[in-house]
Formats: C-alpha cells, sequence, structure tokens
C-alpha cells in the first residue's frame, strides 16, 4: 500500500500544531513546507525529533524556486543555495527536495540546459544519499507541463534525479495523463494529490486559494490516480492544498478530512488496483428516507413546539416509558420532541437552544453504515440505555448532533414509546422532502465530503443566495431515488441569517426541516383551520410571478391569497409555503413537488428577506 502524506502548507497553525494534527489523524508520512520550517521557533533537529514520536516520516522537504536555467552569477548561486537545503535536509531526516520549475524572468529556456543543471545537483546530492525531484508549474516560465519536467529527467539520467508529479498542475490545464504511463514508476519521486472546483480564474489564483481534497472538486483526480497506478509507482500519495478555507480552519478538522479523502479516493481504485488499499472500506449503506428527527427544548418550549406541530397535523402517537420525550408523526414523518434534563438531548440543548439535535437515517444495513463511517475516521456516540431500550449506532454530525443509522433492527416504536392513542384521520404531509443544515462557510467542504463519503448521496451544483444582508452558498446532496436530501447552507457574510443563526444558536446546525404534500392549498388549509399562520410574502413578488409564468387567475388568487410561494423548471412545477421562526431558531417548510427535482432557489432570497423582517435585529439583546 502506497503511504499517505500530506504537505504541511494544507493547515492552519505552527508547524508543530500541523504536525501534531496530521500525526492524530492516521497520515504516516509529511512535506515539510520550507516558510512552516522559516517561520517556526525551533530547528530542524527539534522537528526531527517531533516527527519521531509522532511516528511520522518526512517524505520531501519543499519548495526549492527558481533553480534551472539560470545565467551567472546566479546559477553558482542556486547550487550554493541547494547545498544549504542540503544541509537542513539532512538534519530534518528527509532525502527528497522539491524543486519546482522556473519562474524568473532571468530564466534561460532549454531542455538540455536545464538537464545539465539537474545533472551536476543530482552528483551534488548522491554524495550525501539526498534525492531531488522536479515538479513543473502550470505556470513554470519555460516549463509548465508535466511532460517536459520528465523530457529534462529523462535527459538529465542521474539516478538522484526523478520527476514530481502534482493532479493539479497536470489536471486544470487540461494535459493528457495518458503519456505518465511511459514514465517509469522509479522515477517518480513523489505524487502530489489535489482537487479544485471549475473557476474562470487564471491559473496561478486559482491554485493558490481554491484547492481541495479530493472529491470535493470537479477534476478528474481518480482518473490522474489512476494512470500513476499503472506505471508501479510505489511512493506516497501526498495532499497538497492552497486553500484559504482550510489556512483559516481548524488544523485537526482539515487533516481528519484530508485523511477521509484519501481513503475514498483508495477506495474508488480499489476494484482495479487492489494493492492501493491495506483494507477494504464497506460499502456504502443504501439510504431510503429520514427515519425521525428529533429536537431538544426544555419543558416550556415542549409544550409551545408540540403546539405548533399540532397546527401542522402531526399527532402525538407516544410517550417514552421512562423519560420525557414524546413521539408525534403524520404520514411517514416521524418526529420526537426531548425534554429530559439529563443526557445528550439535554447537553445540546442547553449549549445550542432548542432544535434538531439529531437526525435517524433509514438505511439498508446499519452495521455496515456504521464500519463504513468509523473507517473514514468519524466520531462514533455512545450512550448508556435503560433495561429493554433499543440501542441505535450513532455518529456525531453537523454542529455536534447525532446522525442515527435506522435499519429494520430498529424501527420499532414499541419498545421504547407507549403508544398514545390519536386520531388517525387522513395525513396531509407524506414525507421528509429535505434537512437543511446552516454551517460556517469555511466548514462546507468539510461537511461535503463527510456526507458524500459515509452516504449514497451524491452533490449538486452549488448555488449563490442573495440574503438582504450577504451572500449565502448552498449546496445540496441527494440520493438516487431523492428520498434522502440534505441542503448545506454557509456565508462568509456575519450579518445573513444562516450565519445569524449560527452565532445565536451557538454554532451550526438544522435551520429548517421541509415536509412534502400531494395538494397544498388543501394542506395549508388545513392547517390554517387549526390555528397555523405561515411567513408573510410582498405582493410585489406576486406581481412578479403572474407576469412571469402568465398563470390562471384563479391560481394566482390562491398564492396571493395563502403565502404559497412558486417556482418552474420546464414542465415542473414547486410550491412551498413557509412557517414562522420557532424561538427565532428553526422553522418548517411545507413543499408540493410536480415533476420538479431542485428546491426553489429562486424563491430563496424572497423567503430570506421576509424573514429578515421578522427576526430580532442583530443588534437588540435577547429578552
Amino acid at each position: 500500500m502506497n503511504k499517505r502524506s500530506i504537505a504541511t502548507v494544507s493547515l492552519s497553525g505552527a508547524l508543530d500544531e500541523k504536525l501534531r494534527a496530521i500525526a492524530a489523524a492516521g497520515f504516516d508520512t509529511v512535506e515539510i513546507f520550507e516558510n512552516d520550517l522559516l517561520s517556526f521557533g525551533a530547528g530542524p533537529r527539534d522537528i526531527a525529533k517531533l516527527c519521531r514520536d509522532l511516528n511520522l516520516e518526512i517524505c520531501a522537504f519543499q519548495p526549492f524556486r527558481d533553480f534551472e536555467g539560470m545565467p551567472e552569477p546566479q546559477r553558482t548561486r542556486n547550487f550554493a543555495r541547494a547545498e544549504r537545503k542540503f544541509d537542513l535536509m539532512q538534519e530534518l531526516g528527509t532525502d527528497l527536495l522539491l524543486i519546482c520549475s522556473n519562474v524568473s524572468p532571468a530564466s534561460l529556456g532549454g531542455i538540455d540546459r536545464a538537464a545539465d543543471d539537474f545533472r551536476e545537483l543530482g552528483e551534488r546530492a548522491a554524495k550525501r544519499g539526498l534525492r531531488v525531484g522536479y515538479e513543473a508549474l502550470a505556470w513554470g516560465r519555460h516549463v509548465n507541463d508535466y511532460r517536459d519536467a520528465w523530457e529534462i529527467v529523462r535527459r538529465a539520467d542521474h539516478p538522484a534525479i526523478g520527476v514530481i508529479l502534482d493532479s493539479f498542475h497536470a489536471l486544470a490545464p487540461g494535459f493528457p495523463i495518458r503519456a505518465m504511463a511511459s514514465i517509469p514508476g522509479d522515477k517518480i519521486f513523489l505524487v502530489q494529490l489535489a482537487d479544485a472546483p471549475k473557476l474562470e480564474l487564471d491559473i496561478l489564483s486559482w491554485s493558490r486559494h481554491f484547492r481541495s481534497f479530493p472529491g470535493q472538486g470537479d477534476l478528474p483526480v481518480g482518473e490522474f490516480m489512476q494512470a500513476i497506478a499503472a506505471t508501479g509507482y510505489a511512493g506516497p500519495w501526498s495532499l497538497e492544498i492552497f486553500n484559504d478555507q482550510f489556512r483559516a480552519g481548524s488544523a485537526a478538522q482539515t487533516a481528519v478530512d484530508g485523511l477521509r479523502s484519501l481513503i475514498l479516493l483508495e477506495d474508488q481504485l480499489a476494484p482495479d488496483w487492489p494493492k492501493l488499499i491495506s483494507e477494504p472500506l464497506a460499502p456504502k449503506a443504501k439510504s431510503s428516507g429520514t427515519g425521525f428527527i428529533e429536537f431538544a427544548v426544555n419543558e416550556t418550549k415542549a409544550v409551545e413546539l408540540a403546539g405548533l406541530l399540532s397546527q401542522l397535523g402531526f399527532r402525538k402517537t407516544g410517550k417514552h416509558r421512562s423519560k420525557a420525550v414524546e413521539r408525534w408523526s403524520q404520514g411517514k414523518v416521524e418526529l420526537v420532541i426531548n425534554c429530559e434534563t439529563d443526557g445528550f438531548a439535554h447537553s445540546h440543548y442547553v449549549t445550542h437552544g432548542p432544535g434538531v439535535c439529531a437526525i435517524a437515517l433509514d438505511v439498508d444495513n446499519a452495521g455496515l453504515a456504521m464500519q463504513r463511517a468509523e473507517t473514514l475516521k468519524t466520531r462514533t456516540f455512545y450512550q448508556p440505555v435503560g433495561p429493554g431500550e433499543l440501542e441505535i449506532p450513532a455518529i456525531h454530525g453537523v454542529g455536534g448532533s447525532l446522525l442515527y443509522f435506522l435499519d429494520q433492527a430498529g424501527k420499532n416504536w414499541d419498545t421504547d414509546f407507549e403508544p398514545v392513542p390519536s386520531d388517525a384521520g387522513a395525513d396531509a404531509l407524506l414525507a421528509v422532502d429535505h434537512i437543511a443544515q446552516s454551517m460556517p462557510y469555511d466548514e462546507m467542504l468539510s461537511w461535503l465530503l463527510f456526507y458524500t463519503g459515509i452516504l449514497d448521496l451524491k452533490r449538486l451544483p452549488q448555488m449563490e443566495i442573495a440574503d438582504p444582508r450577504g451572500l449565502v452558498q448552498s449546496q445540496a446532496v441527494i440520493n438516487t431515488d431523492q428520498s434522502l436530501r440534505f441542503v448545506l447552507n454557509g456565508s462568509s457574510a456575519n450579518r445573513t441569517l444562516p450565519a445569524r443563526f449560527i452565532s445565536e444558536f451557538f454554532g451550526s446546525g438544522v435551520q429548517h426541516v421541509a415536509f412534502s404534500c400531494r395538494d397544498i392549498f388543501a394542506t395549508v388549509a388545513a392547517m390554517r383551520a387549526r390555528g397555523a399562520d405561515f411567513l408573510d410574502i410582498p405582493d410585489n413578488y406576486y406581481d412578479d410571478i403572474e407576469a412571469k409564468y402568465d398563470l390562471a387567475p384563479d391560481l394566482m388568487a390562491q398564492l396571493r391569497a395563502n403565502h404559497i410561494l412558486y417556482d418552474r423548471e420546464g414542465d415542473g412545477e414547486f410550491f412551498q409555503v413557509y412557517t414562522h421562526i420557532f424561538d427565532e431558531r428553526f422553522f418548517f417548510e411545507i413543499v408540493e413537488r410536480r415533476d420538479y427535482q431542485g428546491f426553489g432557489a429562486a424563491n430563496a432570497g424572497i423567503r430570506l428577506a421576509a424573514q429578515a423582517r421578522e427576526v430580532r435585529p442583530a443588534s437588540m439583546p435577547r429578552a
């Protein structure tokens, strides 16, 4: 199995913090980025000792810039600089120096000239038992293609000189990767991996700010890795990520995400290249929707929430046999209200206030789901259960909430709950349509990898939503039959509604839950008859909808009267209505889909503006 590695430049913090996070995540090796060492207070011998103590091997020191093809006197000076770096490498205990292609305006072109420089450098390195790897930067002055870098290495023809291949520098410019198969595996000294979203940027800016871990972007990193594997390369797979979000985030979480991305990439290629992986990753369990959603509240809020659910047509169908926990049901929707004064739900309430503390997902095999999640370095959750109570496997999810895996063995409500007789009238709500979670923008890539890595979910294109006080990035992930949908919302503007939810809710979490119905007009009418009220939408919106879609007058009248929003995609239609925000924390959405696949993105700005008019001003303290 190829060792798993990461460059220190990929993480935030001081060098020792980075190394501890890398080791804790489970990496085997590390690339030391020069600036991390130069800015650190301890010397290279101290770093070498720390790495030994952490059981980390230093696979490379990088980068050495503007070396090849320089005129005199810079050429002579470059060899002197290289000798100093060799001294430093020997103190660090690493044998590989990464040299990236020259970007200096003073550099001279010519493959033979560059090959001569590397041949001489190889002689110097070999005398010390060291190696030098040459990497083509996509913006190099004379060498920006890995094929040219390899030709220089080939002509240098020295055992201490090899090529370094970086997925970003090959894939972002669109270079063909088939030619990699001609490079002998023992002449590839290091492989670096990075993904990136497709952006209309110059390649240098794209590389310096928007790289991501494999699986978080749009580049075919798997194809690149497969091409490398065909060469027989046996060295480390090393992540080298330049990303502003990562540099501002938690080093520990970034390191875990990095290792998770490598495990998933190895698993993707394991059928063709089984040697890439030491142990098979459990297959993704098939998801089939939401088993239940649990709300953590106090006794007072429990009464208020129960009142709101009653207005929406939910019935109290169960009472926990030993705890202050209730079950509320409608259609396939199961909600749990927990106002216990002990246990996880209470801790979540104390920390976050009223809100969703747990989501249970229906899967075909909960054991496999847990096995996969644990291999991907998620935090498992265990809580003592009472006599006769079900123990449902769970992991920690967004904002410290729980994600339960529920299969047939865990669906016996009667085990934990005493049934409560209720009027089993016709249910208007059918199922949970989607769950929207708000989080800091810097965490979105992490949770995207979490969901798509563990569950059978695919990501939809990211969307940009206009909030009255800034932009909100929205990323949906869905399963094949669309029975499970999560919408991840993040904003770097601190006054948007999702950002305020995070700051005032003390962290990330579920901001709203959407329920599906067959007939939204009949559903809303019944809810209004039970006392429900909905978010006020201005007439200006309906004037625009009327002009845009030329809807029938009676339909327009119903939309206006019930504050229902409307969207259309091709022949598909979408209707949505929102409750008022509960305790300034979360809200519910009722939707009707008519051959419509999206989430009403065109209406999101209208909804956010309407909610902004209702919520307490950000500067006003909570009573």
